[in-house]
């Protein structure tokens, strides 16, 4: 008969070194997914013990206590509880503490013991310990508390070995629980505990007690609900009294512990080299200006590290795109392959690398603890537009992708920030629209400098991502007053120690975020890459098909211009495409911006990926085979409207530059909204609000400087 494997639930204290704990167990034996309902990673890996036996271990989110505030606080709180509604629920429970912070630590733990759930501690950060004097006798600890305890330290794999033997031996007797609580939790409250435990005799006397104050919160049957709801007008229940006379009998009895067990320095002793440092990256003025300085660097980085490989991945299917157009015969299957399969494919992948780099590079910083004073730093600012200090790591990855930094808002507690950060990350101008930038600036604003060094089109180039800023800051300060989700919102940091940052975790980390991207965004942007190329190589009739045939009569009659009219065939395809019959449709709407038919094309096939801009353009304006051999900014600069005025003034190019800054154009963006909010409703009032923030600004530029 097959048992069924351990589950091991990993609880801590945020920054107590949990996320070490779990990765230095599991490597990369792991498995990242959202826990039931809640957009909340969910980290399981497998746990290789002693005995030969092979455990899942569940990393749940950090939390002080077990009186939720958070999300993610309250994923943890609910699968200790065994309320999360999951058939599978912990056996036993590995709570890492940090043992430079032992007191706040043992809040969490003593409510755990309390629970009656087998419990091994590992004690982590000794060496920080250490070096502020404390002094642990780690057998009375253990005896107090009734639980094993191991000394470890997971970012040099100390320790392990003997966490593992203690989690099997745990293990073996599962059955046998702690006989005496921490504290005299029936006194709490007797009669109403006696009373729920009557209806739920599985419970200890600490868990009845969290059954009368957060059962509404429980999977529980109406018949369940009624008799607590009973129980608590019965008795006279009082919650908040409850839980602060459990909270101060705690706190007496980690007092007393800590007396026996625990000998601490003097609190006028000298500063530690961490809180030195901070005298300098917190300070109000300096502090600002080093942040400045990292930040420009973590941008600077991100393009310069990724470009290379996103170089390669594009040769790469270059030369696939090409080995199969030479080597397949003509036909739609071959077409949908090449256009629609290959290039899709094509467009996932060249942002793996920035993906990876910069959540290599968060982690890193994470690891260091420096982004925790990022955090702090920029909460003032934050917060009066109804964000808080964790908004800005998102924001600030937009300008590399907004498709891993909507990813990376997971960390923001507060739903309603966490949304407003969500919605206006993509207004950051991201690396995809560099090559928009770049071709109109080039066009329409001439090369000059300023005192010898400030650049023109330098100013105009940082007049846009300063655009995007603004604008993502103003949209937050109007949207929080309509958005109307009633949550507290706590800016609770605690400041964690500096470290030298782990690169093993940093590449576990790269890794686990390309793989989340490939699945979830990836299968999107690849069937809609699929839905464009249809879009754009059919249109409805048999006119195709006669352009088809009045160029395979021209080449044969004039061979020497096969090129030429090769493009002229592309470009008069598209525009009687599906996709071309839409940008005439649309030509009315946008030509109040400058805009014609053709840039509505390009409007339209630059939903799949901005920069898509670009080859687009390349297609439409091919011209006669004497200036074939131009360059594609040239090719704009000679573009006319039928009355023969150019195309590309600078009103026009500027209104385009300021729409591209504004629109939301990017399929993976909003498929990344709606995988991070669950619903349709938030990507469509993104599509909506951008497109008409987009729309109004780049009218008013147009006829600004018309």
């Amino acid at each position: 008969m097959k048992h069924s494997p351990l589950h091991i639930a990993l609880v801590g204290n945020p920054n107590s070194g949990k996320t070490s704990l779990f990765n230095a167990l599991t490597g990369l034996n792991q498995q990242v997914g959202n826990f039931p309902g809640v957009t909340v990673d969910k980290k399981t890996g497998t746990l290789a013990l002693e005995d030969g036996t092979n455990a899942e271990l569940i990393d749940l989110p950090g939390t002080y206590s077990l009186y939720p505030r958070r999300a993610d606080e309250w994923v943890a709180y609910k699968v200790l509880m065994n309320a999360d509604g999951e058939e599978v629920t912990p056996d036993m429970v590995l709570l890492v503490a940090d043992g430079s912070n032992l007191k706040r630590n043992l809040l969490f733990c003593s409510q755990i013991l309390d629970l009656k759930i087998p419990v091994v501690v590992a004690l982590t950060m000794n060496d920080l310990a250490e070096k502020k004097g404390i002094k642990i006798d780690v057998n009375g600890l253990a005896t107090d508390l009734g639980v094993p305890i191991v000394l470890i330290n997971p970012r040099k794999n100390k320790g392990l070995a003997e966490l593992k033997k203690a989690v099997a031996q745990v293990a073996k007797n599962t059955s046998k629980s702690r006989q005496h609580d921490f504290i005299d939790c029936a006194s709490l409250a007797p009669a109403a505990i006696q009373q729920v435990k009557a209806i739920f005799p599985q419970l200890s006397d600490y868990a009845a007690i969290h059954y009368l104050i957060n059962h509404e919160s429980f999977p529980l049957g109406d018949k369940e609900q009624k008799a607590i709801e009973q129980i608590e007008i019965a008795n006279n229940f009082n919650p908040t009294k409850t839980q602060a006379e459990e909270i101060m009998q705690r706190y007496h009895r980690i007092r007393l512990t800590m007396q026996q067990n625990v000998v601490e320095p003097d609190p006028l002793g000298k500063k530690l080299f961490t809180e030195k440092l901070d005298n300098v990256l917190l300070h109000r003025t300096w502090g600002y200006l080093i942040l400045l300085s990292v930040l420009f660097l973590l941008f600077q980085s991100i393009f310069w590290l990724a470009q290379f490989p996103m170089d390669g991945i594009e040769w790469v299917f270059q030369q696939i795109g090409g080995y199969l157009n030479g080597h397949l015969p003509e036909a739609w299957w071959s077409d949908l392959m090449v256009n629609g399969l290959v290039a899709g494919l094509s467009g996932i992948m060249v942002f793996v690398p920035q993906i990876m780099i910069l959540f290599g590079l968060i982690t890193i910083l994470e690891d260091t603890g420096y982004m925790a004073r990022i955090s702090f730093l920029s909460d003032k600012l934050m917060r009066k537009v109804g964000l808080n200090g964790k908004s800005v790591m998102p924001m600030i990855s937009g300008f590399a992708c907004a498709v891993p930094a909507i990813m990376s808002t997971r960390n923001i507690e507060n739903k309603k920030e966490r949304l407003l950060t969500i919605l206006i990350t993509p207004l950051m101008s991201c690396s995809a629209r560099l090559p928009v930038y770049t071709i109109l600036i080039s066009l329409v604003i001439s090369n000059k400098y300023y005192f010898g060094f400030l650049s023109l089109q330098g100013l105009v180039m940082m007049g846009l991502y300063l655009l995007g800023t603004v604008m993502a800051l103003i949209v937050s300060f109007v949207a929080k007053w309509l958005i109307h989700i009633k949550e507290k919102s706590f800016f609770i940091l605690e400041l964690p120690v500096y470290r030298s940052p782990r690169w093993k975790n940093a590449g576990i980390t790269m890794i686990e975020k390309a793989k989340i991207f490939m699945r979830d965004a990836g299968r999107v942007i690849m069937v809609i890459s699929l839905l464009l190329w249809f879009l754009s190589s059919y249109g409805p009739g048999d006119k195709i098909a006669t352009l088809k045939a009045q160029t395979e009569i021209a080449i044969h009659q004039h061979p020497e211009q096969k090129a030429v009219l090769d493009r002229q065939l592309s470009t008069e395809k598209l525009q009687h495409s599906y996709a071309g019959i839409l940008g005439k449709a649309i030509e009315p709407a946008i030509k109040p911006l400058g805009y014609d038919w053709k840039i509505g094309i390009a409007l339209i096939t630059s939903f799949a990926a901005r920069e898509v801009f670009v080859g687009t353009m390349a297609t439409l304006y091919s011209v006669e085979e004497d200036n074939n051999n131009s360059s594609l900014r040239e090719k704009l600069q000679a573009a006319k409207h039928p009355d023969g005025t150019k195309v590309y003034t600078l009103p026009a190019a500027l209104s385009l530059m300021v729409f591209y800054v504004l629109a939301m154009q990017c399929m993976s963006t909003l498929a990344v909204v709606k995988r991070e909010t669950k619903s349709w409703k938030w990507p469509a009032i993104q599509f909506v609000y951008m497109t008409f923030l987009a729309y109004t600004m780049s009218w008013l530029v147009y006829h600004l400087f018309s």
